[in-house]
């Protein structure tokens, strides 16, 4: 997909992944609609050039208005990306399920709410990409990260089946799954924190610009699948082959970190 003049929407605008997909699509001359709940961290990033949409995307209302906003401002949205989301670091056997409910919320029906705003756009011009920011976590399961594991999963696999529903329409979606992304992910969780020797060693890390660039790389190419960083691969693969021997590699991980 050419970037040029497209009109890109992105959530969790305000930092992190979001604000560097701010900066790396407007250097490619994007027109932007940025979403965040912090008014003042998003019109930082967005600057005189981008359209500041400051709210909840785990509201119904919000949302419809942040996609009509785009909408009356741009005339179309080409590319939403959606790339807010929140962690939780408790056990699935005890968490309580209300605060399971707030991640799913975020990190699953947020993004379905939103493709499902979007797709009308798109579908009448032909054209369009839904970008969903995944993880390496939401291809193999991390013990001590079980239930944001399982959200992310759930996302990826709602992001190959809208692929196949949409292409028909001309509309690409694409599955991004960054490593460890070098920003305040995980301050922000819900509850719990990680290992403290997970939090040192950070493997498959990646920062927030190079990801920013995979995914615009990514948009560019109209790929289906975005692992950063590469050596991600790896990790994944050698799980689809031999997934007892990673399953007992993460378990010890957690243990040796407990």
């Amino acid at each position: 997909m050419q970037i040029a003049e497209s009109v890109v929407l992105i959530t969790g605008a305000s930092q992190g992944i979001g604000a560097a997909c701010a900066a790396a699509f407007r250097r490619r001359g994007a027109k932007l609609a940025l979403i965040a709940r912090n008014q003042e961290k998003l019109s930082a990033v967005a600057g005189s050039d981008a359209l500041v949409l400051a709210g909840d995307i785990t509201d119904a209302a919000f949302r419809q208005e942040a996609m009509e906003r785009t909408i009356q401002t741009y005339g179309t949205i080409d590319v939403l990306i959606n790339n807010a989301g929140i962690g939780l670091y408790l056990p699935a056997s005890n968490a309580p399920v209300a605060q399971v409910r707030e991640l799913f919320e975020l990190n699953f029906f947020a993004p379905l709410a939103l493709s499902q705003l979007a797709i009308p756009h798109m579908r009448q011009r032909g054209r369009g990409m839904l970008v969903n920011v995944s993880s390496i976590a939401g291809e193999l399961t991390l013990p001590w990260f079980t239930l944001y594991s399982t959200s992310k999963h759930a996302l990826g696999s709602l992001t190959t089946g809208l692929r196949m529903e949409l292409e028909r329409d001309g509309i690409q979606a694409m599955t991004v799954c960054p490593g460890y992304v070098n920003t305040e992910f995980q301050q922000h969780a819900i509850a719990g924190r990680p290992p403290a020797s997970l939090q040192r060693g950070r493997p498959l890390s990646v920062t927030a610009a190079e990801c920013a660039e995979a995914i615009v790389r990514g948009v560019e190419r109209d790929s289906r699948l975005v692992v950063t960083p590469r050596a991600g691969w790896a990790a994944i693969w050698l799980h689809r082959l031999f997934p007892a021997a990673v399953d007992r590699y993460l378990m010890r991980m957690r243990e040796r970190a407990a």
